[in-house]
């Protein structure tokens, strides 16, 4: 059989597992979904056994299709959380990075020095989604699961411990906890004295090239896999797809959107700004990935079409019909704003009392026109990000765009006609499970890394220089419409 590395990406909402040849032929993915729990108002929940189980599901249909890979690069989603005792069984369910109880605590920090000390050492927000505001709230709340634990660990540590025993963990998802000193590369204890814990309570720091063999033997009989195959630790998501997308260059960012979205950029220094909270996360030792993420992604999409066109489990027709239907909408929907903060936001607001808000509403304004201000509003959230990055690291003349948006003409154009920059697809829905599977390469195959990484075509989209003058006008009433209303979303943050 032909020889290929396996990038495996866990994500929020589903894993998925790509084997892409030595010489960089596509030769399958395999994907499994898992629900998200919300058994109280803020809460996100899931069950990591249910992970767990997809991830196999991935490794065995893959292996069943093309034998055992060379080696196996990870990526994962970021902020998760789980308690655990010493033979790796959750003690709690895992929380997510959506997950807001937090809420009250991360404002309280952020109001404080030590709030911009900790942002500072360790380069995450602080805001709800950060392991380090959990894990204070489960020692406020949680109080017996809290003292019980022997680790609290992330699901890409929780899946490591399941393939080979041990607890550790990649630079890139410790320095998204808010607990690891990121130029020092080690858990901060500055952080561990305000949660009250020592670092043995947390996973053993590795880099992203750490690989290892002898998978448990459990694992080889249920997948296939070869108990001398090497597993790559890799990095989280984003950071992955940030070298999947090929943004590792001056001047270049990489743009995402899923259920989220994220706006980032490569540089070999962290860039700082405390009020819009640019995160700085380590995709290996020498480079880090600044940017920010948005909540309402694809998800405040989903929302415009279960709300005004009635679509609960939308398919690929009715995708096109909403996309038809605000390619008739001339750009800047004649005059209609919307702010997509529909769950809260994170970059650059950090405020989980917003709101979704529509504005300028006229008697002409029709269906059609809601449903382009709204795909404008997501787009003007993206660029209220890539402009603040540009701020902090100089002009950014290109835009790689990755995620299942890409497939669209019209959302790719209103981006670009948005942000005014030319948007770049060089790999389309599966950046980060690539980007797992260049930091694979990187260390078990460097023989092949050039060839895995060279970039054969690419698809540019030009911004409109007519449509983007629209935006131009109406991009600084869009950030004064939440200044203008924060007071008032937080007032009524809350009534049903």
């Amino acid at each position: 059989m032909q020889a290929y590395i396996l990038g495996i990406d866990i994500g929020t909402g589903s894993t998925k597992a790509v084997a892409i040849s030595l010489t960089g032929e596509a030769l399958g993915t395999v994907s499994e979904h898992y629900p998200i729990n919300s058994p109280e108002p803020g809460y996100s929940e899931q069950d990591p056994k249910l992970i767990w189980d997809a991830f196999v599901k991935c490794l065995s249909g893959i292996t069943a299709k093309l034998g055992a890979p060379q080696a196996v690069g990870l990526s994962s989603a970021m902020h998760s959380i789980i308690p655990v005792n010493d033979a790796g069984d959750a003690l709690y369910p895992m929380i997510t990075w959506a997950d807001a109880r937090s809420e009250n605590i991360a404002q309280a920090l952020r109001a404080t020095e030590k709030g911009a000390s900790l942002y500072h050492n360790c380069g995450t927000a602080i805001h709800p989604m950060s392991p380090l505001s959990k894990l204070l709230w489960l020692k406020d709340n949680e109080s017996e699961i809290f003292n019980a634990a022997h680790k609290f660990i992330s699901i890409k540590e929780y899946i490591w411990f399941k393939l080979f025993g041990v607890f550790e963990v990649d630079y890139s998802i410790a320095s998204a906890t808010g607990m690891f000193d990121i130029v020092a590369k080690q858990w901060s204890n500055e952080a561990l004295d305000l949660i009250g814990i020592p670092a043995s309570k947390l996973s053993q720091p590795v880099n992203t090239t750490y690989y290892r063999a002898n998978v448990n033997q459990s694992v080889v009989l249920t997948t296939g896999i070869a108990t001398q195959t090497p597993f790559v630790a890799g990095a989280s998501d984003g950071a992955c797809a940030n070298l999947g997308s090929h943004t590792t260059g001056e001047g270049i960012a990489a743009l995402t959107i899923g259920t989220s979205g994220a706006v980032r950029i490569t540089h070999s220094k962290p860039f700082y700004n405390y009020e819009a909270m640019v995160f700085n996360y380590l995709l290996d030792e020498q480079t880090f990935v600044c940017g920010g993420a948005v909540n309402n992604g694809g998800i405040a999409l989903n929302w415009l079409l279960k709300n005004f066109l009635k679509k609960e489990n939308p398919g690929s027709a009715d995708y096109n019909a909403l996309f038809a239907e605000i390619a008739a909408v001339p750009a800047g929907s004649e005059g209609l704003i919307f702010l997509p903060y529909l769950y809260g936001e994170r970059a650059p607001l950090w405020d989980t009392k917003t709101s979704g808000t529509f504005f300028n509403v006229k008697p002409a304004h029709t269906r059609s026109h809601f449903l382009r201000a709204g795909l404008e509003g997501i787009c003007f959230a993206l660029n209220d990000v890539l402009k603040t990055l540009e701020d902090a690291s100089g002009e950014i003349t290109q835009v790689n765009i990755s995620g299942g948006f890409t497939s669209s003409a019209v959302w790719t154009q209103v981006l670009a006609d948005i942000t005014g920059k030319k948007l770049a697809v060089l790999q389309s829905e599966d950046s980060s499970a690539m980007g797992a599977i260049y930091l694979a390469a990187r260390v078990i195959h460097p023989q092949s890394y050039e060839q895995l990484t060279k970039v054969e075509h690419q698809q540019i989209i030009q911004p409109s220089e007519n449509n983007h003058a629209v935006y131009s006008r109406m991009f600084p009433v869009f950030k004064k419409l939440y200044a203008d209303l924060k007071d008032t979303m937080h007032l009524v943050d809350g009534w049903e």
